[in-house]
């Protein structure tokens, strides 16, 4: 992707970064500089996952603390956020605004200034094979062809981190393999989230979180052992009342 490495990579910091919804903590106090090329975020569902991925992406600002990437307050400028993270949603639904095709592909190009956005967006889906879905209705295309545009959108606006939440939840198996190939092959960071070890096991680093708290940062083989035993041991508390919690 050309452009990715030309940008200054000062990498994502999170400096006591807090958030709270009407004085509920949601994340609690986390000081993180993420530099690696593969980060994986795992921990069961509410405990902070997609929320710590929407105040790295400056859709939602710390209530406390501070989130910088590459240097920049991802929330106080959104549009300038645009060559340093791209998102990638579990509901591809979630991102799509437009009609057909071209015009999904060409919005982010727009935002970033491209006059030529439309012919960009056609030229990129020639490049994938794809040209004849241009002028499709967004509508017509399957789970994982919505989730492969979504993606290819955030291609196109050569971000140097693409922010990925449980992507391949509602994909059937031969589609997410695909669109697994896809990502490890990519130059930008990726940072994945999950509630599922399988799904990071390759990553460099791996963040659990808990009830919005840190509770390991390290290498996978460390973390994800660890993170295991425990949602067994929650497991067999939830079946046996009369074990220990």
């Amino acid at each position: 992707m050309a452009g990715v490495g030309a940008q200054t990579d000062q990498g994502i910091v999170l400096s006591g970064a807090s958030f709270a919804i009407r004085g509920k903590p949601i994340l609690s106090d986390l000081t993180l500089t993420l530099t690696e090329s593969r980060i994986g975020i795992i921990g069961q569902n509410g405990s902070g996952k997609t929320t710590l991925l929407r105040l790295i992406a400056g859709l939602i600002a710390p209530t406390s603390g501070r989130v910088t990437v590459d240097g920049i307050d991802p929330a106080r400028d959104r549009k300038g956020m645009l060559t340093h993270i791209g998102i990638l949603f579990q509901n591809p639904d979630q991102q799509i605004l437009f009609p057909t095709v071209a015009e999904e592909l060409a919005f982010g190009l727009r935002q970033q200034g491209h006059a030529d956005a439309e012919p960009r967006a056609r030229a990129a889906l020639a490049a994938e094979g794809r040209a004849d879905w241009a002028d499709l209705p967004v509508s017509t295309l399957s789970q994982g062809q919505r989730q492969w545009l979504c993606l290819l959108s955030v291609l196109l606006m050569q971000p140097r981190t693409i922010l990925l939440d449980e992507p391949f939840a509602a994909l059937d198996l031969p589609t997410a393999a695909r669109l697994t190939r896809r990502l490890a092959a990519l130059p930008q960071r990726l940072i994945t989230i999950s509630h599922a070890p399988a799904a990071v096991a390759t990553c460099d680093r791996i963040l659990w979180l808990d009830a919005g708290r840190l509770r390991a940062d390290g290498p996978p083989g460390t973390v994800l052992p660890a993170f295991t035993a425990e949602m067994a041991r929650l497991g067999e508390a939830d079946a046996d009342p009369h074990l220990p919690r």
